[in-house]
């Protein structure tokens, strides 16, 4: 017969215990997101294990990245160029019209962020009389505020026009007017901008580049950049955004969900399955999110150990990224690589029939 061990019994504390603890987010976490993104991130969560990078651009999130950007991107005198700036001026006789043979042309720049990247290359356009208006498109909101302030502190003559969107799940807005009482089509033909190496942040590269497809016509110019290379010949060293943009989203991440600081770890590492290197929360206990939304009251249990991804991006090698666009019905126009032979940026069309 086996023997009762009670609470002050010597060898009570030997016993295997399981403790789960409670993370819930907090009132403004409630506050900047929508019911639909609430939703995308519990399936994020349950069938990923994934905070997806999008988010963090939200709130707090945008102070953030702009101070990251401003910090370690914005050319200073000790660091003179940015690959994303030096790669619009090296392609800019692609971009300033004449390839679709316009006078005028829409900058639609999706994920505009600041809108700081577009600064040179707006202001040539400028010069030349070829903009028609700036549309910035971004899934913060507080990012489009900063974009506003920026850019018609730089441009004032030039319409500015914003809409939040997330370009994983939809395509573009098709009209375009900052007097919504008389709401047209504009058919000036486009260039759609797609920067910061955005493309390797997303989970389902097939999707956006067809919602990019489905949103252009064929006078329309798709522009964006990546990072080349193999993913997995990872050094091990962390550097740019995995390294100060990561550690920020993990401290934001672990405050807007009420996970405390002692119960996990930033991992850093290439992730094979996703061929991506990615910076993931690791748990150091048992624990239990709880996300409430539309009347839905969500457990989701995340064991000692097991990490959840907060930052990823994926490299392409060229023949790789070809295949994509291919694939979602566009054709390149024109590609090139920086001079460190680490960034592309790549001009697409919609493919001929």
């Amino acid at each position: 017969m086996a023997k009762n061990i009670h609470s002050n019994s010597p060898f009570s504390s030997d016993l295997p215990t399981f403790s789960v603890r409670t993370a819930k987010p907090s009132s403004e976490f409630y506050s900047i997101f929508s019911e639909e993104e609430i939703f995308g991130l519990i399936h994020a969560l349950e069938v990923r294990r994934e905070i997806p990078l999008k988010y963090s651009y939200k709130g707090r999130g945008a102070k953030i990245w702009n101070d990251f950007y401003r910090k370690y991107i914005i050319p200073k005198w000790y660091r003179t160029s940015s690959l994303e700036i030096d790669l619009l001026r090296k392609n800019f006789e692609y971009l300033n019209g004449n390839h679709q043979k316009c006078e005028k042309v829409n900058i639609i720049d999706v994920g505009s962020g600041n809108s700081y990247p577009v600064k040179e290359f707006v202001g040539r356009l400028s010069k030349l009389n070829k903009i028609n208006k700036y549309i910035a498109l971004d899934i913060s909101e507080e990012l489009l505020k900063l974009a506003k302030e920026n850019f018609q502190n730089w441009f004032p003559l030039i319409e500015f026009i914003s809409h939040p969107i997330d370009i994983e799940n939809s395509c573009l807005p098709k009209l375009w007017s900052t007097n919504q009482a008389h709401l047209k089509t504009d058919d000036t033909p486009k260039i759609i901008l797609h920067l910061g190496v955005t493309m390797g942040n997303h989970q389902n590269i097939t999707k956006v580049l067809k919602n990019f497809r489905d949103s252009m016509g064929n006078n329309d110019l798709l522009v964006f950049t990546n990072e080349t290379g193999s993913n997995s010949n990872w050094d091990g060293k962390v550097r740019g955004g995995c390294n100060y943009h990561a550690k920020e989203v993990y401290k934001w991440n672990k405050n807007k969900i009420g996970i405390k600081s002692e119960d996990c770890e930033l991992i850093r590492k290439y992730d094979l399955e996703t061929d991506s290197i990615v910076a993931n929360m690791k748990f150091r206990h048992n624990y239990t999110i709880n996300l409430t939304c539309g009347g839905v009251d969500k457990n989701i249990q995340i064991l000692e150990g097991e990490e959840i991804t907060i930052w990823r991006h994926h490299k392409y090698e060229i023949p790789e990224l070809m295949q994509e666009i291919k694939k979602a019905g566009l054709q390149v126009v024109h590609y090139s690589i920086d001079k460190y032979l680490s960034h592309m940026m790549v001009i697409c069309e919609v493919a001929s029939a």
